[in-house]
């Protein structure tokens, strides 16, 4: 299973930072860099296929692709801003990663608009047959 590399690499990475760390800070940040770019990597595969997947449901079901897509980026845009936030809180910089999160759910809010006018209609039609 993928999550049993994801977690090895992460420990690997972890451990090799903070062994680094005290003679050779430098290498410390490359390693951790590394670490990150290599579990980004494996993280990207599956999303391609879930993507792939989340395709092939909608296409089933008849939901309009461009509601897909923008639930795709909801979701997108969930992950990298807490992915971002996560290492600028490691990094010391707390205020910053506070605005990232802010910025990501109005992003999030913002892109969710169409998604609100789409259900309330399909609700209002609804409403309309009874």
């Amino acid at each position: 299973m993928e999550i049993f590399r994801i977690i090895g690499v992460a420990f690997v990475t972890a451990v090799a930072a903070i062994v680094l760390k005290c003679s050779k800070p430098e290498l410390s940040f490359a390693v951790t860099v590394t670490g990150v770019v290599i579990i980004l990597i494996f993280v990207a595969d599956m999303l391609q296929n879930t993507v792939n997947i989340i395709s092939s449901i909608a296409g089933m079901t008849g939901i309009e692709n461009g509601l897909i897509k923008i639930l795709l980026k909801i979701v997108g845009i969930g992950y990298l801003t807490e992915f971002s936030a996560g290492l600028l809180n490691d990094f010391g910089s707390n205020a910053v990663a506070d605005k990232v999160t802010l910025a990501g759910k109005l992003t999030i809010l913002v892109l969710s608009l169409p998604v609100i006018e789409s259900v309330l209609g399909l609700i209002r039609g609804f409403l309309e047959l009874v």
